[in-house]
């Protein structure tokens, strides 16, 4: 079903290879669905890879290089996890650096599984309420969150959850999260 919720909203997709495939093509789907523009963001220059559970699986085109993206002229951030995708990326500079400013600007962001990791080195996790795949619990509580173990958590504009399964409560609340925020970006 799709909706106007979204209209005139902007939503940045950050992701390296190795990114859990379904927690970018699912929430993509729901925000373009509500009207959103969403843009693939990447380090990679053309196409992106992503990871199916336990394997590779498809290719995906870049929209706009992680070089050439300006975090201001988003509305929203969308983190999808996978291991691989968030450990590279907590790595590049560029990549905090474009993390950090939509939490420096308290812009809303969502991040699914191990997506929060990045928030770390970005500064977004200290004294925020949140939820991620368990086995990044510890580094995320000893980054000052306060983590627990739910569905989907929602603290002042950062939507997280656990993993595939959460993935239904994960949209609704992204949705309703991004919808409710102005739209920021230049036009």
């Amino acid at each position: 079903m799709s909706s106007t919720r979204l209209q005139g909203k902007k939503v940045a997709i950050l992701v390296a290879n190795g990114f859990e495939q379904v927690e970018l093509v699912e929430p993509r789907k729901a925000l373009d669905a509500a009207g959103a523009e969403t843009v693939l963001v990447s380090p990679e220059k053309k196409r992106v890879r992503g990871w199916k559970f336990t394997d590779w699986g498809d290719e995906f085109p870049v929209d706009l290089e992680l070089s050439a993206a300006r975090p201001a002229d988003f509305d929203a951030l969308l983190l999808p996890g996978g291991v691989i995708n968030p450990d590279t990326l907590r790595l590049d500079e560029n990549a905090i650096k474009f993390i950090r400013h939509f939490v420096a600007a308290d812009k809303p962001i969502a991040a699914i599984c191990h997506g929060p990791w990045t928030l770390i080195e970005a500064g977004g996790a200290r004294g925020r309420k949140l939820t991620s795949w368990p086995s990044i619990r510890s580094d995320l509580r000893n980054a000052g969150a306060n983590w627990v173990d739910e569905e989907v958590v929602l603290d002042r504009g950062l939507v997280t959850s656990r993993k595939p399964a959460d993935i239904p409560a994960f949209n609704r609340t992204m949705i309703d999260v991004f919808a409710a925020e102005r739209a920021t970006h230049a036009a």
